[in-house]
């Protein structure tokens, strides 16, 4: 046996061994790099089962390891977890520039970075939830319609578990099919859409599914409670005097961004939670909805857009609702040369982690 499998092997059952000590350190570190963290034992629930938590930046370079969300574990399914992050890896429904496709991979790459308290609302997520990365739908690059049948199927065994999927996309296309497994599990759900665009259209070039088309085919479906469905930050030029004119006649609350400038949202939050009361709420963020000074690295980008902070107001803004499912989608790294809108984006995505349902706070 070679002395790489024989560490590999030993890791592993050490691993596996109930009561042992986590130690923070890669499997392939030297005893003298291994550096036990007093602070961060493994985090228990209250039957003695373990959650997943990530290895300290204090112990572990954030350099070093497999790219996952949060460098959480890597999972094949969802038994057993309370949520988990999955990318959605497509932009064959983008309108303007491509690049989608590789935002889950970017997105995991900056969130490195983040780490495993909020300090800004004491959100332990890692201490209340069994969260872990399942890696990415097998999408058909080829095929669009295909994609969605994938990704139809892949959520549905997802929230068959009772796991709440929280996703790196990939293009808008992909809230469809999520959400027609959602709607499948949980009926017509309340709708947070954050957005610079209201993705409400018809057809585009003749085509009926892409990324400006996802929200009126789930309305066609029932798969919206369309008296609680808030539109927030939409702007730009349209193709018509009042582009947002089928969002209100639908029933949907629209919210423009000329609305939110110079302001917090803490207020507008507190309106929406009312608005989507007690019943099953999904939140689907682009990350266009940000001014493009704050995420660049984006399809279809509009100026004079929300802030950062006001993003960030928003997610939090959803602690309370019944959360059964997040997105955070149009990350494109090939415009983000700094990896600013990834690490946004991974923020957001971990902001969203934080406002379930069942996240402690201290």
């Amino acid at each position: 046996m070679s002395l790489l499998y024989k560490r590999i092997a030993s890791g592993a059952l050490r691993a596996l061994q109930p009561g042992t000590t986590r130690v923070w350190a890669p499997w392939w570190a030297g005893s003298r790099d291994r550096v036990r963290d007093p602070r961060r034992p493994p985090s228990r629930d209250q039957s003695g089962g373990t959650y997943n938590v990530p290895p300290s930046a204090e112990f572990v370079a954030r350099v070093s390891g497999i790219a996952t969300m949060a460098k959480l574990p890597y999972r094949e399914t969802t038994d057993g977890l309370d949520a988990a992050f999955v990318g959605v890896p497509i932009d064959t429904g983008t309108s303007n520039r491509p690049g989608a496709r590789f935002g889950p991979r970017q997105i995991r790459a900056e969130s490195a970075l983040l780490r495993a308290y909020s300090s800004g609302t004491r959100a332990a997520p890692y201490e209340s939830l069994v969260v872990a990365d399942i890696g990415d739908i097998n999408v058909n690059l080829y095929d669009l319609k295909d994609t969605c049948r994938r990704i139809r199927e892949g959520y549905r065994r997802v929230v068959a578990t009772g796991c709440v999927p929280l996703t790196m996309g990939g293009d808008h296309t992909i809230a469809y099919p999520i959400l027609q497994a959602v709607a499948e599990k949980h009926g017509p759900v309340g709708l947070i859409h954050v957005d610079a665009h209201a993705d409400t259209s018809d057809t585009v070039l003749g085509e009926k599914i892409g990324h400006g088309t996802p929200f009126r085919r789930c309305v066609e479906e029932g798969l919206l409670d369309c008296k609680r469905v808030a539109q927030i930050g939409l702007r730009g030029t349209g193709y018509s005097p009042d582009s947002f004119e089928w969002s209100r006649a639908q029933g949907f609350r629209v919210v423009h961004a000329e609305e939110c400038w110079f302001k917090s949202l803490a207020p507008l939050m507190a309106e929406i939670r009312a608005q989507m009361g007690s019943g099953p709420v999904y939140l689907s963020f682009d990350i266009d909805a940000l001014d493009p000074a704050f995420a660049p690295g984006t399809g279809t980008p509009e100026i004079a857009g929300l802030t950062s902070i006001q993003g960030v107001e928003i997610v939090r803004g959803c602690r309370g609702l019944n959360l059964v499912g997040c997105d955070l989608v149009e990350v494109s790294p090939p415009y983000d040369t700094t990896g600013n809108t990834a690490l946004t984006a991974a923020n957001l995505l971990f902001e969203m982690m934080c406002a379930l349902p069942k996240t402690k706070h201290y």
